[in-house]
């Protein structure tokens, strides 16, 4: 035992004499000489440093050096180094710990100039994690202090760029695509300004992006090669393989997997290489896509698996996200639908862990406060400049005060209105809901039902009058719930429907033959659509088309495909038809109304305008070869997408 600890000791003292003799004296008198010195600013150090800055051995030298002789700039400068090169490997925690003690030592020592690096470094970190509200709280403290500099070095002025990223990246987050591009293009002018490549690269590859998300491919492969050209010139090799992962994703969108995998292939091994496992996990899932396309699904299963458990040991959920996505794509065109709803549950839980209401409402929250913030700076800074002129524009200041009254006011009172419009619009879908309740739970159909279960019991039919109880039991339960959700699946409500039917049914002895029938590929589990939306027509044709008629009863709902954005729904019944219904209906003495079929008109309505889709409801006569009533068949255009 005491052989092997002094072994271990020995080993110990061998391995700190070798990492001593590691550092060149060349380096050492460089350190020591900018230890005496002390340059405060950022590009003095960057200047010196620039060969060394990738040597992770060299950086933890001068951070323990600059330490010792109590230089924080050189400390902030070093440890922040050793951030961005933890966060290109993808070990986030460390690269944050980094940071945080840069700026924890930039705020001791008062520089601004390492106090915005280590804000903004901070910034991207959080970012590459989906963190995105700790990361825009790290941007905004970063930009607040660059603009405040006067006279600011091109250091400044590049962090500047890099908060505007963050800004823009905000834009995206929220889907505000054109907002972001605004941004990115802004950021784009400075740095063409300063002259620096790499921050154009990343400009152009963000701006691509967000043409990517609006559908303008053609756009996005422009920028995209724009970026890789500024890539090869700086000798980028992450730079290199972010766009050419881009250019794949746009060929795979214009279905040339072929082109895809020519880019995307040598990228596995070359990003790797770098360790940035954010991009690396995108290449494999990538390929995955490309050869689900060319119908390789044992290969597309590896590959998006693969990069699938990169995304998972590194916590990178929006690369998380994707891969369900793929996977449940290639389950889908596989035919295995069960398989493709799981896959696609797991990615909506990943979406919404990323997307969540209070991120969105911060980062809304974010924006408002930087506007009002930076027009609130600007006002201050007027203000010194015009203290000489003030009384000759005193005319002016009143003016333009009365105007921001009149402006505010005219904003206050459309914002009433619409708050006015947007209340009437929630209580009109409310009334809406209850009265599609009362309709689906009306006195009539709760009597019969009952009147049928009572018969059963009086003619002793015990095991009838129990099996009827438990389905109209389960109808009422079902018609409660959904009552309580604005859209359900379309296999619950069809489910819904058939216990309705099963119920009716009994007072028409059991004589009605019931169906449904939903066409190959469609997946009646990822269709949505309003709750009880189909039992209005059921029930229109039970009681004019189906009760005045003798002989075979017939009521049929298909499923069919109609376009990419609708599903089509039938109701076919062989009644007598809507002429004879409507003179059945003068003829009773008891005029009962029916109102569930407007009503659910008007809640198809408000269902399409959220999908920004259209609906469509038609009823038709059908007729037999000699021209007499056959019946009836209701037509529902629901949207999908």
């Amino acid at each position: 035992m005491q052989r092997s600890t002094l072994f271990f000791l020995l080993l110990f003292f061998v391995s700190k004499i070798l990492s001593a003799q590691e550092i060149p004296n060349e380096f050492i008198e460089k350190a020591e000489t900018l230890v005496q010195l002390q340059p405060k600013s950022y590009q003095s150090l960057d200047q010196e440093l620039y060969s060394e800055k990738r040597d992770t051995v060299l950086l933890r030298y001068f951070t323990n050096l600059s330490k010792e002789n109590n230089y924080p700039e050189g400390q902030a400068y070093a440890l922040n180094q050793l951030g961005m090169k933890y966060r290109n490997i993808s070990q986030y925690e460390k690269a944050a710990n980094l940071h945080e003690q840069a700026l924890a030592v930039s705020e001791e020592a008062n520089n601004i100039d390492f106090r915005v690096l280590s804000l903004n470094m901070l910034g991207v970190v959080y970012r590459r994690t989906d963190a995105i509200k700790t990361a825009l709280d790290y941007n905004q403290r970063a930009l607040e202090l660059a603009e405040q500099v006067e006279d600011p070095s091109n250091h400044i002025k590049r962090s500047i760029n890099v908060a505007l990223n963050g800004i823009g990246n905000l834009y995206q987050t929220l889907e505000q695509y054109d907002l972001a591009i605004l941004q990115f293009e802004r950021a784009l002018t400075l740095e063409e300004e300063l002259g620096n490549k790499l921050g154009l690269a990343i400009n152009h590859q963000n701006i691509g992006h967000c043409l990517e998300e609006k559908g303008d491919l053609e756009g996005a492969l422009e920028n995209y090669r724009k970026s890789l050209a500024y890539n090869e010139e700086i000798d980028s090799d992450i730079g290199r393989v972010i766009c050419k992962n881009s250019l794949a994703q746009i060929y795979l969108k214009q279905n040339m997997p072929y082109l895809a995998l020519v880019l995307l292939e040598p990228l596995q091994e070359e990003s790797k290489k770098i360790g940035d496992f954010s991009i690396t996990s995108l290449v494999f899932i990538n390929t995955g896509w490309a050869h689900t396309k060319l119908a390789n699904y044992n290969e597309a299963e590896k590959f998006i698996q693969e990069g699938l458990k990169m995304a998972q040991n590194r916590n990178i959920p929006s690369n998380i996200l994707y891969a369900y996505e793929k996977l449940s794509d290639m389950e889908n065109t596989k035919g295995d639908y069960k398989k493709a709803y799981e896959f696609y549950k797991k990615a909506d839980e990943y979406d919404k862990q990323i997307s969540s209401a209070t991120n969105l409402r911060y980062m809304n929250d974010i924006i408002v406060r930087y506007q009002n913030d930076k027009k609130n700076n600007q006002i201050a800074v007027l203000a010194k400049e015009n203290e000489i002129v003030r009384l000759r524009l005193k005319k002016n200041q009143t003016t333009l005060l009365v105007s921001a009254l009149i402006v505010g006011l005219i904003s206050s009172i459309l914002y009433i209105l619409y708050r006015q419009y947007q209340s009437k619009n929630e209580k009109r879908v409310l009334t809406l809901e209850q009265k599609m309740l009362r309709s689906q739970m009306n006195p009539h159909f709760l009597f019969n039902s009952l009147n049928s279960i009572k018969l059963y019991i009086i003619n002793n039919e015990q095991k009838n009058a129990v099996h009827y109880l438990n389905k109209f039991s389960k109808l009422v339960r079902k018609i409660l719930e959904a009552s309580s959700q604005k859209e359900i699946p379309l296999a619950e409500e069809l489910g819904t429907m058939e216990l309705y039917m099963n119920i009716e049914n009994i007072r028409f002895s059991n004589e009605i033959d019931f169906k449904i029938e939903v066409e190959k590929d469609i997946n009646v589990d990822n269709i949505k659509i309003p709750s009880l939306t189909l039992q209005p027509f059921l029930e229109n044709s039970l009681w004019h088309g189906l009760s005045p008629k003798n002989g075979y009863k017939r009521i049929q709902i298909n499923v069919k495909h109609k376009d990419k954005g609708h599903v089509t729904i039938e109701i076919v019944d062989n009644g007598v038809g809507r002429t004879m219904a409507e003179v059945n209906k003068e003829n009773r003495v008891l005029k009962r109304k029916s109102l569930g079929i407007r009503i659910t008109k008007e809640r198809l309505a408000n269902f399409a305008k959220d999908y920004q889709n259209k609906f469509d409801v038609d009823i038709m006569d059908l007729f037999d070869e000699n021209g007499n009533p056959n019946g009836t068949k209701v037509i529902l255009d629901i949207p999908t997408i």
